[in-house]
């Protein structure tokens, strides 16, 4: 499901984030907000700062140990800015089923605007992680 927003295919990252120009916000909720997982899957430097994303619940993804999104809810999370190589490396990582899909997310400084990955194939059993 698309959050209302842009959407973007499996495996694939916006158009104007290809250059390594302009970093991407990403919203992350599952996995990667583990540092020890980010820094191996993301590479060294990337920060967390503490997000919630309204309008949807952390689920299983069907078929798989591995989170993603339905409507409904609030999901807590964080939010971290990536240049073009570590999206790339966090793209492979997720996955040809998650789309990068925009959404608005809450912070300590007020809403803000960023990506973040759903697949297709949510189960109504929430991820504990």
């Amino acid at each position: 499901g698309s959050a209302g927003g842009a959407e973007f295919p499996p495996g694939k990252a916006p158009a104007e984030f290809s250059t390594g120009v302009e970093p991407l916000r990403l919203f992350v909720y599952g996995t990667l907000l583990d540092p020890a997982t980010l820094a191996r899957r993301g590479g060294a430097g990337l920060t967390l700062v503490p997000a919630c994303l309204a309008g949807w619940r952390r689920v299983g993804l069907r078929g798989s140990p591995y989170p993603t999104l339905r409507r409904g809810g609030r999901v807590p999370g964080a939010v971290m800015d990536v240049g073009a190589p570590a999206l790339r490396r966090l793209t492979a990582y997720e996955g040809p089923r998650y789309r990068l899909t925009r959404v608005v997310v809450a912070t300590p400084r007020g809403k803000i605007g960023a990506w973040t990955w759903i697949a297709a194939g949510a189960t109504h059993r929430p991820w504990k992680g």
